[in-house]
């Protein structure tokens, strides 16, 4: 008798066999991007927006724009351009990068796909362009919201470290802060990288991110005091984690699953590209509801109209 597999029964997966299936050659994986980048069937002009186009026998870019007289392809345009990566093995990277919840390390993908390991970096950071929040409408609510601190254990710190960041009274002391918040009825994460908790910083964010009339669930962090929001909080302090629907544990569920990718997965996230991971968690949490093919979908078209040059990330 089958079995049922654990996690949600109304979500469709893809296994790896029908990954394979899907896409056995570069064609077929040129037809399904070409699909998401197309998706009315009518090809156009990345660059002009012309349907004046026509195929050619260019060897990178098979197609021709008849009014800017420009070559490209359906990696122009995207976060993908200027990719020497077949577009089979980039289907394959957005699989796994959708499939996995804590996140897909370099290491893993250079070995899965046969590149070396900093394309797979850089391949990585391109995919998580498509999860850049740029959506600046306010949650509906109810939201809470939260926020927590990215970065080594002190159990790794040399002593000299420790010795640094003793007697600061603060748990967070030499790492990054991140604040976000969570909407219950979409189940949807906003989270940024910020450069201090104090109150301005974070009340900013909440109220730029939930609506005037939003209820509000925090702890009883003093930053929260005087929220402009009908604001409810729970005392951690001492020992209330729930009271009635006050509570913040989908947000610190969602920190609990950045911490598990940061740990497990990744093991070192630089301040630098913190932003970026942030924004691939929550991507991620964004559209977990949806069946594998559709996550798929969804970042293939939000690759569309990025740009992220390695310069840029290695500056």
């Amino acid at each position: 008798m089958a079995h049922k597999s654990p996690g949600k029964s109304d979500r469709n997966g893809i296994t790896m066999v029908q990954l394979f299936d899907m896409f056995p050659d570069d064609e077929a994986a040129r037809v399904w991007f070409e699909q998401q980048v197309w998706p009315e069937g009518k090809r156009f002009c990345p660059r002009c927006g012309s349907t004046r186009t026509h195929e050619c026998s260019h060897a990178k870019s098979p197609y021709r724009c008849t009014d800017c007289r420009k070559y490209f392809s359906v990696k122009t345009g995207t976060a993908m351009a200027a990719s020497k990566v077949p577009l089979r093995k980039w289907a394959i990277a957005i699989y796994l990068e959708c499939i996995s919840l804590k996140g897909v390390s370099s290491m893993r993908l250079h070995r899965d796909l046969g590149v070396t390991q900093a394309t797979a970096w850089f391949m990585l950071h391109r995919i998580r362009e498509a999860w850049a929040d740029e959506d600046s409408v306010p949650f509906a609510g109810p939201v809470e919201a939260d926020e927590t601190y990215v970065g080594g254990r002190r159990k790794n710190m040399s002593n000299s470290k420790r010795r640094e960041l003793a007697g600061t009274g603060r748990g967070g002391a030499g790492k990054a802060a991140v604040v976000g918040v969570k909407d219950r009825a979409t189940k949807k994460v906003r989270a940024k990288v910020v450069q201090n908790t104090d109150g301005k910083t974070l009340q900013g964010f909440v109220t730029a991110n939930a609506a005037t009339d939003a209820k509000v669930y925090t702890d009883e962090a003093t930053a929260y005091s005087g929220l402009p929001r009908d604001h409810e909080t729970v005392k951690h302090s001492v020992s209330e984690y729930v009271r009635d629907m006050a509570h913040t544990n989908g947000i610190e569920s969602f920190w609990s699953m950045l911490k598990r990718g940061y740990i497990g997965t990744y093991h070192h996230m630089s301040e630098k590209h913190l932003q970026r991971y942030v924004n691939e968690f929550a991507g991620r949490q964004g559209m977990r509801e949806l069946d594998t093919l559709a996550q798929m979908q969804t970042v293939a078209a939000g690759l569309i109209g990025r740009r992220l040059m390695l310069r840029d990330l290695t500056a």
